[in-house]
């Protein structure tokens, strides 16, 4: 009965704060403050989780965050959308539901290139939104499959969630973890193409015409710097030019300069796009050093250790394992966002896959994709609320649209679960 208090205060702590509009991060604090002092006086536990919040954020890895923030923000104002967007046009335009695929298509390279679903969200949103309304399209349609698409981005590198894990899990390569993105990442973008493009068929929306080899060609001329960043950040680090954090420097000048030459940024956006960066760049740390700190509390009382061993002792079948993992991280998911999860759960359920002998890559991928669904989902789902905002509709009107989508992405979550090579190939053929 002793072990399970600390478990009870840490769960029913945390609820209890998220329910009476607690932000989420002092939330996380405030419970593992409350489970500490199971254990020892209040000042000792005050001073313990105060120290591993800030010992939480000394990672040189960490220093990516920033930097990738304020790239996905020069992104954002520097005209990258617009041409991603009518590069895709060309590509898909022509097939049922064009306008649908278009958004996922540009979803795809705007998170890839980005790194942030919520700037995915926003960018793609609010271009594409009143077309596709334009063309027939219903609002709500239109939504889903923005917010959707939109977490592809945060599988498909460069990823400030797969730094987070590779923090979280001890040090696994990011350099492994990026490429181990790429399959599984657009595996999920052709299954919710495939969704859209039924849905669409189904409910008689308009196609485009049929773009010509010297129009791909033209749109593709224009968004080729644009696609560069890619090669330029993951060639980089996967050849060991260099790492993710000096990667993430070299992807800020490079954003910058292209917002110059697109002309689409002035010295005087600067300092806005600087305090929108700065503020995101807060908001993440505080979420990153409380989840450490919760962490190292749940470590403290052992809580890892007890649920691997409940867990374990339920089966050792690893189908069943992995799927009640699943389903576990699917429930945090709706609750918890993106970023703490991935701190907060790791250290729990890393022990146990890596028992069963599963991959830590593959891991990190199958929990980022699993947490991907959640953020599209109330009460917490930071994409779902950028998305509907964008769009000007509400949650219950998109539920409908979204839930073909939801399963589309299941149906990829399970297949990476229980075929490892999607994860791993890239990895073992550039040996990183």
């Amino acid at each position: 009965m002793a072990e399970v208090i600390p478990i009870l205060v840490l769960v029913l702590g945390f609820m209890l704060f998220l329910s009476i509009g607690t932000p989420v991060a002092w939330s996380i604090a405030l419970s593992s403050l409350l489970t500490m002092l199971v254990s020892i006086p209040f000042l000792p536990a005050l001073t313990t989780v105060s120290q591993r919040m800030a010992a939480g954020l000394d990672s040189f890895a960490l220093l990516a965050i920033p930097f990738f923030i304020l790239s996905g923000q020069l992104m954002n104002k520097g005209g990258v959308a617009h041409r991603l967007i009518a590069f895709a046009k060309t590509l898909v335009g022509a097939l049922p539901g064009g306008l649908a695929l278009i958004n996922i298509i540009s979803a795809m390279l705007m998170g890839a290139i980005a790194g942030s679903a919520l700037a995915s969200a926003s960018a793609v949103g609010s271009i594409l939104g009143p077309e596709m309304e334009k063309e027939g399209y219903s609002k709500e349609f239109g939504a889903a499959v923005n917010i959707t698409s939109s977490t592809t981005g945060l599988i498909i590198p460069p990823s400030n969630v797969l730094i987070v894990y590779s923090l979280a899990s001890g040090g696994v390569s990011i350099a492994a973890l990026f490429l181990a993105g790429y399959l599984p990442g657009i595996l999920t973008g052709l299954f919710l193409m495939l969704v859209a493009s039924v849905w669409a068929k189904k409910k008689k929306y308009k196609t485009g015409k049929r773009s010509s080899l010297k129009e791909i060609g033209k749109t593709f001329v224009d968004a080729f710097p644009s696609l560069m960043l890619l090669v330029l950040v993951i060639g980089g680090i996967v050849s060991g030019i260099f790492t993710a954090t000096e990667a993430s420097a070299i992807a800020v000048l490079y954003t910058l300069i292209l917002g110059f030459a697109y002309k689409e940024i002035r010295w005087k956006s600067l300092p806005e796009i600087l305090l929108d960066s700065s503020a995101t760049t807060a908001i993440v740390m505080l979420l990153v050093g409380a989840s450490m700190s919760m962490s190292w509390v749940m470590s403290y009382e052992s809580i890892p250790q007890d649920i691997s061993t409940t867990l374990l002792a339920l089966s050792d079948n690893p189908i069943a394992i992995l799927l009640i993992i699943n389903l576990l991280l699917l429930f945090v998911g709706i609750f918890m966002d993106i970023t703490p999860a991935v701190l907060i759960f790791t250290p729990i359920f890393l022990p146990i896959v890596t028992k069963l002998g599963m991959d830590p890559v593959h891991f990190g991928i199958v929990m980022v994709l699993n947490l991907c669904i959640g953020i599209c989902t109330p009460p917490v789902g930071s994409v779902l609320f950028i998305g509907v905002g964008v769009a000007n509709t509400t949650i219950e009107k998109v539920l409908k649209p979204l839930i073909p989508l939801f399963l589309a992405m299941i149906l990829a979550l399970l297949l990476v679960t229980y075929i490892p090579a999607i994860s791993l190939w890239l990895p073992g053929i550039f040996k990183v």
